[in-house]
C-alpha cells in the first residue's frame, strides 16, 4: 500500500509563484497601452493622469488617428521613475 502525504503550504507557494510567472509573461505581451489600459494600471483617472504626468516632456506617447498610443515598456519604466520623483 502506497501512502502520499502532501505539504499544502508548500503546494500554494508553487502555485502561486506559477501565477505571479503567467502574469509576467502576459504583461510582457502588450507592445501599446490605450488609455483605458494606462488608467488601469495606474489606478488614475484620465484627468489625474493629465493633472500629473501627461504633458510632462518625458512621457512617452503617440497619437494614431483619435486614439493615444503609448508604448508599454517606455511607459511603464517612465511610471517608475515618476513615481520616484514623487
Amino acid at each position: 500500500m502506497l501512502n502520499i502525504q502532501v505539504d499544502q503550504q508548500e503546494v500554494k507557494k508553487l502555485y502561486l509563484q506559477k501565477i505571479e510567472e503567467r502574469i509576467k509573461e502576459l504583461d510582457n505581451e502588450l507592445v501599446f497601452w490605450d488609455a483605458n489600459e494606462l488608467k488601469r494600471r495606474t489606478c488614475m483617472s484620465w484627468n489625474t493622469i493629465q493633472e500629473k504626468f501627461f504633458f510632462d516632456l518625458r512621457f512617452p506617447k503617440h497619437k494614431v488617428g483619435g486614439k493615444w498610443i503609448f508604448p508599454a515598456a517606455k511607459t511603464q519604466k517612465f511610471l517608475l521613475e515618476w513615481l520616484d520623483e514623487q
